[in-house]
């Protein structure tokens, strides 16, 4: 029985050209999943972060592994630092993609916001308003905590009926009870309800 030998390539071809590619792709995912990674953590899923790491330090050793063993390669060290150049935006992304937390939303407008805070409660967003003073005289401040990839559509009501308003956005580390929207298909509920558990502080 003959016994099959691996041969890895040896060619020019792969030195200057397949590997620093390796090298660039190995680092784009790999500080992707980190970009990721710091996302799970600062929104606390303790056990999720964890597997997270795991491939992204996985990825890291196979790639410096090639590094270390071409260290007269210079297009390696560029395949590299491109990576992680390239990863950081890529990791930003998808970072931005899954939305995952709540923020609150605070508006101060001038104008009378009765059309905009029926509007969101009739979208069912949970809305506070107070009346407040501000530099050119009284004011309305409107605040709503929302699901972050719902921000977006309560800005544009916030543009719809006062273009003028003054709004921002922030973080919200954990929520208790409050009035949200019930428009998530079955499966977004049944991840959150996976994940939930593992949040810090619950």
């Amino acid at each position: 029985m003959e016994m099959i030998a691996v041969v890895f390539p040896d060619s020019s071809i792969y030195a200057w050209v397949v590997l620093p590619l390796l090298i660039f792709l190995a680092r784009i995912a790999d500080v992707s999943l980190g970009t990721v990674r710091l996302v799970f953590v600062a929104r606390g899923f303790k056990y999720l972060a964890p597997v997270v790491g795991f491939f992204e330090v996985l990825i890291w050793i196979l790639a410096i592994g090639q590094i270390m063993q071409n260290l007269t390669n210079p297009l390696c060290y560029l395949g590299y630092a491109g990576g992680f150049a390239m990863g950081n935006f890529v990791g930003i992304h998808i970072a931005e993609k899954l939305s995952l937390g709540v923020v609150l939303i605070r508006v101060v407008t001038q104008k009378k916001a009765v059309d905009l805070i029926g509007r969101l409660r009739e979208q069912q967003y949970g809305v506070t308003a107070v009346d407040g003073q501000g530099a050119s005289g009284p004011v309305k401040i409107i605040f709503t905590v929302v699901r972050r990839r719902e921000a977006p559509a309560v800005v544009d009501l916030v543009k719809q009926f006062n273009p003028q308003a003054f709004y921002s956005i922030e973080e919200v580390d954990s929520v208790e009870r409050g009035v949200f929207p019930t428009q998530r298909q079955w499966h977004q509920l049944y991840l959150l309800r996976l994940l939930r558990p593992f949040r810090k502080g619950k």
